[in-house]
């Protein structure tokens, strides 16, 4: 994947360049301290995949995120924890705190190819077919997938497209978040952020920001909150 580095800090765009070099399927085409000097290389060049931070001067990397191509993931890449929540409302594909560990940069890249690699089948024309009492059949990549609502762990907002992902499988559809979860159970599943909507059974533990299921940690948006805690976290998890 052709990738760059925006940070305005010189040390940052170091470190993640080194990391970049040590990972396969990464070429650096540029860095940049800026979104401003970088505008004009995304619009000429093929960028796949953006390493951005988040705390710049002028235009910050989540403003910028909203304008990049549709087509151009992104990776950020900050010292504040407390922007990730903000991140997945523009579809980041994860977030990364620094100093940025390698295994988590290795996670993060991981995640980038497979998501390229879905968006660069036929999704153009994956939609769901049908919908049943505890199942619907989606058409992707050519195929026909039977999706059984149990086996979905949560369900990712990404550009124009949803990303079902269960344990042994991610499924994309051309759609938007909401179309799909008004089809799917409600006292299965909740709206827990802009960009997601999990599946309560897989729940593995939550806080106040977070959801944990499985290896994965999914955001909680703040207009989310208190009907995620109060209707199932209270009521349907913790029993009460």
């Amino acid at each position: 994947m052709n990738c760059i580095i925006i940070d305005d800090e010189p040390l940052a765009r170091e470190a993640i360049e080194i990391l970049i070099n040590q990972t396969d399927g990464l070429n650096l085409i540029g860095s940049f301290n800026s979104p401003e000097t970088a505008t004009n290389f995304i619009e000429s060049n093929t960028v796949e995949l953006i390493f951005l931070d988040i705390q710049m001067p002028g235009i910050n990397g989540i403003e910028f995120a909203r304008s990049i191509p549709k087509e151009t993931f992104v990776i950020f890449t900050t010292a504040y924890s407390e922007f990730a929540t903000d991140s997945y409302e523009v579809d980041a594909i994860d977030y990364l705190i620094k100093p940025v560990k390698s295994a988590r940069f290795q996670k993060a890249v991981e995640k980038a190819h497979t998501y390229s690699k879905l968006f660069k089948a036929d999704y153009a024309n994956n939609n769901i077919e049908q919908v049943a009492d505890d199942f619907f059949f989606v058409k992707a990549d050519r195929r026909i997938f039977k999706v059984y609502f149990n086996n979905i762990l949560f369900i990712q907002a990404l550009k124009d497209y949803v990303v079902m992902h269960s344990e042994n499988q991610k499924v994309i559809a051309a759609m938007n978040i909401k179309t799909i979860y008004d089809q799917l159970p409600k006292d299965m599943f909740v709206r827990v952020s802009k960009s997601y909507v999990i599946n309560v059974k897989h729940i593995g533990s939550v806080d106040n920001n977070t959801v944990y299921i499985g290896t994965n940690e999914i955001p909680i948006g703040n207009i989310y909150r208190d009907f995620f805690f109060s209707e199932f976290v209270t009521k349907k998890i913790m029993g009460r």
